[in-house]
């Protein structure tokens, strides 16, 4: 059984537990709902059919399931593409070191030993998101900001130098959106859209813009353009537009990083 307790607003993150007792689970999604909107299934089979219709931001796994434990379950959310970002948090009832360096080796974030206070629970779940909060924040609010700097494991690192790559070889198209990146990346729209949501808290089209800005600083710090033809290279057809856009991204015009630049 897959479920949904008691749905709340969408500005909830959504938090997926995974464990093969009823009690276990409704303990949890009790504690939990306040803050979370709480997925359940009974083993990871149910999860990885769950987070193929439900954008998760956070896992929480027991280890010994039926079907498949939590050791493979983690391993198959880390090493695929749509679901690698995803923080793995796996409860275990085993406390010794090599149990907790196996949780480790297939990549959880963190590994919590039975029996676990609810309120350490909620500390580990909320520092995990929040970290991934500010890595985000700083990636969107810095200009110079690289796009891996939001990477969280080696696939994620390698799906993000891809999709900038892919971005910035087509930056001078201002038609560039969603579809033409789902083309060059071999990808369905949902699962790119999906995907670059789930790790940058962003939209496709928002991403390509940042990138667009992010590109017109680096050119910007370069010194060898003027701000009108950085606008156009990026692909703005105005720069007043160009100008707007930089300093709601940034807090500043781009005559003002200019500015800041040569006080270097």
């Amino acid at each position: 059984m897959i479920s949904a307790l008691q749905p709340t607003v969408a500005t909830k993150p959504h938090v997926l537990l995974v464990d093969d007792h009823d009690d276990i689970l409704e303990f949890l999604a009790d504690d939990l709902q306040d803050q979370y909107q709480v997925f359940t299934a009974y083993d990871g089979k149910e999860a990885l059919a769950l987070l193929a219709d439900e954008s998760v931001q956070l896992i929480v796994s027991d280890i010994m399931m039926p079907v498949m434990d939590g050791y493979e379950l983690c391993k198959a959310i880390k090493s695929t593409i749509e679901y690698c970002h995803i923080p793995v948090v796996l409860l275990t009832a085993k406390n010794t070191m090599q149990s907790k360096i196996q949780g480790l080796e297939f990549g959880a974030d963190a590994y919590i030993e039975k029996p676990f206070s609810p309120e350490y629970l909620q500390v580990q779940i909320a520092n995990l998101l929040a970290n991934r909060d500010k890595i985000r924040a700083y990636f969107s609010s810095t200009p110079l900001a690289h796009i891996k700097s939001m990477a969280h494991s080696k696939a994620d690192e390698l799906f993000l130098e891809k999709l900038n790559q892919a971005i910035h070889q087509h930056l001078e198209n201002p038609e560039l959106d969603v579809e033409h990146l789902a083309d060059l990346l071999c990808m369905s729209r949902p699962t790119l859209y999906r995907k670059i949501k789930g790790i940058s808290d962003l939209t496709p089209n928002e991403l390509i813009n940042i990138a667009r800005l992010k590109r017109s600083a680096e050119l910007l710090a370069e010194g060898h353009y003027k701000i009108y033809e950085i606008a156009e290279m990026v692909g703005y057809s105005s720069q007043t537009h160009f100008g707007r856009n930089f300093h709601k991204q940034f807090g500043m015009s781009p005559s003002e990083y200019l500015e800041t630049l040569r006080k270097r």
